[in-house]
């Protein structure tokens, strides 16, 4: 049996045997990991910060009125929701005991001006006879006695005179107090607004605040035509934020709509509302969308920009990997590995890419999937789908 004879007789066991062979590493062989890529693009990144806590849609005029003194609600001209004007008489007490007083002051006064009139011409009667007199002792008809007599009487008389127009101006001030202490008993609008509370009705007592103990305010009234926005800032956030930097504006009331606005106050001073919560109001103008009625204690959420890029490299910020590294698809190995890229100008949502990356590369963002290593085969998660 020669050597081809054998070679003939074994062809076809090794053919079997390598195609065996051939399956098994195929079908045993690791499958590709199929993974959600994003392509590298050009566009606009932010650095923006957020408030630490929900923020409240303000009124740029709000004030809490309460009479100065306490007494029986007499008058009550408006009812929570109405639009009141600038001067609008709101709410008076029971004053007719000042009434009185007034009244009283006023008659006092109109005496005191009768007095004036009595005293004064009296006094202008005895300056022409004091004039009358010197004129006579002059020509020597009259004695020094007489004339000086005459003087004196009439100096006298001016003064008097004087005394009763004094009369006048203390009565009239007497009538300028009562109407002070009337004063306290009502309530004018002091700006144009919306009665937004109300405590207390119709004939109830009233009571002020006296220092130190917080009572309600008789009447809430708001200004509804300028409003803004206050929200608490992480502290370490503060330094970067300064008046006139742009905001948007998010509120729960209006969820698919974002209101453009601007920073225009950061308070001077940190609130420690929790040991390790300290925060920074900032108030924030902004712009109300027409036809809209917002209202006064909506919660709002604020994002300020610090800094914007426009038409640089980016990629998803939950791309990135610890260390400043992304997970790319090498395109021709069809194998993963990581890229070391250096970052700019970053949010929540996009990061600038500096340097490691170029534009139209593919990265990996699903990182958490089960297989997602260095050098594992991939394909893209919807070329898996197609292949099936």
């Amino acid at each position: 049996m020669n050597t081809s004879f054998l070679l003939r007789r074994l062809l076809p066991a090794l053919v079997v045997v390598a195609l065996v062979a051939g399956g098994y590493f195929w079908n045993t062989r690791s499958k590709p990991v199929a993974v959600v890529l994003k392509t590298v693009e050009r566009g606009k990144v932010e650095s923006t910060v957020v408030n630490t806590r929900a923020g409240t849609v303000e009124a740029c005029q709000r004030t809490k009125l309460s009479t100065i003194m306490g007494g029986r609600i007499e008058y009550l001209g408006v009812k929570e929701g109405d639009k009141v004007k600038k001067g609008q008489l709101l709410l008076k007490l029971w004053n007719d005991d000042q009434k009185a007083q007034q009244v009283l002051a006023e008659a006092q006064r109109a005496m005191a001006a009768q007095r004036v009139k009595e005293v004064c011409t009296t006094a202008a009667s005895s300056r022409r006879e004091a004039e009358r007199q010197a004129s006579l002792k002059n020509k020597g008809f009259v004695s020094d006695a007489r004339e000086d007599t005459a003087r004196s009487e009439a100096d006298t008389r001016a003064a008097a005179c004087e005394t009763a127009k004094a009369d006048v101006a203390q009565a009239a001030a007497r009538v300028g107090v009562t109407r002070v202490e009337q004063g306290r008993m009502v309530l004018y609008a002091p700006f144009d607004g919306t009665v937004a509370k109300i405590v207390g009705e119709l004939g109830e007592y009233s009571t002020p605040s006296p220092p130190g103990v917080p009572t309600p305010p008789a009447i809430d009234l708001i200004d509804e035509s300028c409003l803004y926005v206050k929200a608490p800032m992480d502290e370490v956030d503060a330094p970067r934020i300064v008046a006139g930097l742009p905001v948007r504006v998010s509120l729960d009331a209006l969820p698919k709509q974002a209101l453009n606005g601007k920073v225009r106050r950061v308070a001077p001073y940190v609130l420690a509302v929790e040991k390790q919560a300290r925060t920074v109001d900032v108030e924030v103008d902004f712009e109300r969308p027409a036809g809209i009625n917002l209202l006064v204690g909506y919660s709002a959420d604020v994002e300020i920009v610090l800094s914007s890029r426009a038409d640089v490299l980016r990629v998803p910020t939950a791309t990135l990997i610890e260390g400043g590294k992304v997970m790319v698809l090498n395109a021709a190995s069809g194998r993963l590995e990581e890229r070391k890229v250096k970052t700019g100008t970053a949010n929540w949502e996009f990061t600038e890419i500096v340097e490691g990356l170029a534009e139209g590369e593919r990265i990996v963002m699903s990182l958490e999937r089960e297989g997602v290593k260095v050098g594992a085969r991939a394909t893209a998660a919807d070329a898996a789908v197609a292949q099936k």
